[in-house]
């Protein structure tokens, strides 16, 4: 499953060389995740009976392949890579003018995130994985 938006990069994603500096990517992978998530009527953060539910990172990971910079146009393709029962991974890939540019991973925990308490992990709420699968069915429809 893909979903594809784009980006451009702002002077403030650069460095005094005017490229993207290596944390602005970070940045849009999050930014696109909860825009894939928008997209499917929901977001990272959820409330369920009253009580929120976030997704914090367990791991991210980004490798750079060319540079970008000011005002260029970067085309981000998010793919899930894996729904599992507690926990989502993401990847990123990153292009400009068709040329790779980077490749990223967020991995996330679904987690009670109850104030003055230790987040708790839980199984990702049902209404949530199934936006996830409809929307990685639609996709794969479409490619076959």
């Amino acid at each position: 499953m893909q979903y594809r938006t784009q980006r451009t990069i702002e002077f403030h994603h650069t460095d005094e060389a005017g490229i993207c500096h290596f944390s602005t990517f970070f940045l849009l992978m999050e930014s696109v995740e909860h825009e894939f998530l928008r997209s499917l009527g929901t977001s990272v953060i959820t409330y369920r009976e009253g009580q929120k539910i976030g997704f914090p990172r367990l791991s991210t990971a980004c490798d750079f392949s060319s540079p970008v910079r000011f005002e260029d146009v970067v085309d981000i393709t998010l793919r899930v890579d894996r729904l599992g029962t507690k926990s989502i991974t993401y990847g990123f890939t990153f292009t400009h003018q068709e040329k790779l540019v980077a490749r990223g991973r967020i991995a996330a925990v679904c987690c009670l995130s109850d104030p003055g308490k230790p987040l708790k992990p839980i199984a990702i709420p049902a209404d949530f994985a199934a936006k996830i699968s409809s929307a990685q069915e639609l996709s794969d429809a479409k490619s076959e």
